[in-house]
This record gives structure tokens, C-alpha cells and sequence, in this order.
């Protein structure tokens, strides 16, 4: 399997419906054909990759995961994610941690972490995404 089969689905997850809605624009404005989905928190992230009542859409293969939200923030989410999604799964996920923070404490943890792959500081761009996409698909963008 190449790396352009590897990503077809990106899964947005923040509280922040505005900048789900921007960071879509800035993925489509790539033109790879992937699926964009949006959780507007942890649980429902881990509902979405667990497939609870998604069975018809794909396991996202690149996570856009924000630190601060209700309900259940990305350090809750994580922790969820390590004890409830199977190792074949995690094996297709590639998790970025995306926040306004400048907490050192959340980038040493989020390096820290092994299932995190990335940090990156909002707000994101077009640009933030091609590079993230690029260094961890190895794809070309437009």
C-alpha cells in the first residue's frame, strides 16, 4: 500500500466548529482526495474511530486533535485511545496534537506520548498542513 491509499480520511476533532470549518478549507485547498470528519470532542473522536454507529465511513488515518474541550478534552482522549482502541488501529492512525497552548508541559507530554505524532501550534494554515501531510505521508501537494 502506498501512501496516498494510507490517507483517505482526516478526522478533525475540536469544540470549535469554526475552526473545523477552516481547517477543512485549507485541507481541500490541497486537492487530495480524502474524507474530512469532524467530532466536536474526545468522546466523540473515540466513538467515531471505534466505529460506534459509523460503520458505513472509514477509520481516519491522520487525527487533527485538539487539547481543550468539553466533555473530553485530547489528554482525556488519549488516555481512552490507548486503552480502548486496538493495536491494528492505532498501527493505521497518525495523531497530530493541534492547540493555542504554549504549555511546555502539554509538548513534552505530547512528545512524550507514543501514539502522538506530531504538535502543532493553532491557528493552522494551508501551509501547517501540507507540511504536516507531507512529512508524514510523504505525499506531494499542490
Amino acid at each position: 500500500m502506498n501512501n496516498l491509499e494510507r490517507l483517505n480520511t482526516i478526522l478533525l476533532v475540536d469544540d470549535d466548529e469554526a475552526s473545523n470549518f477552516l481547517h477543512s478549507i485549507f485541507i481541500n485547498k490541497l486537492d487530495l482526495d480524502v474524507n474530512i470528519n469532524s467530532a466536536l470532542n474526545g468522546q466523540e473522536a473515540i466513538e467515531f474511530i471505534l466505529g460506534k454507529g459509523q460503520e458505513e465511513l472509514e477509520l481516519p488515518c491522520m487525527v487533527m486533535l485538539d487539547l481543550r474541550m468539553p466533555i473530553m478534552d485530547g489528554w482525556q482522549f488519549m488516555k481512552a485511545y490507548e486503552e480502548l482502541v486496538p493495536k491494528k488501529l492505532k498501527d493505521q492512525i497518525t495523531i497530530v496534537l493541534v492547540t493555542i497552548s504554549d504549555n511546555k508541559e502539554d509538548k513534552e507530554r505530547a512528545i512524550a506520548n507514543e501514539y502522538i505524532a506530531d504538535f502543532s501550534q493553532k491557528p493552522l494554515s494551508d501551509a501547517t498542513f501540507k507540511a504536516l501531510i507531507h512529512k508524514h505521508y510523504n505525499l506531494a501537494t499542490t
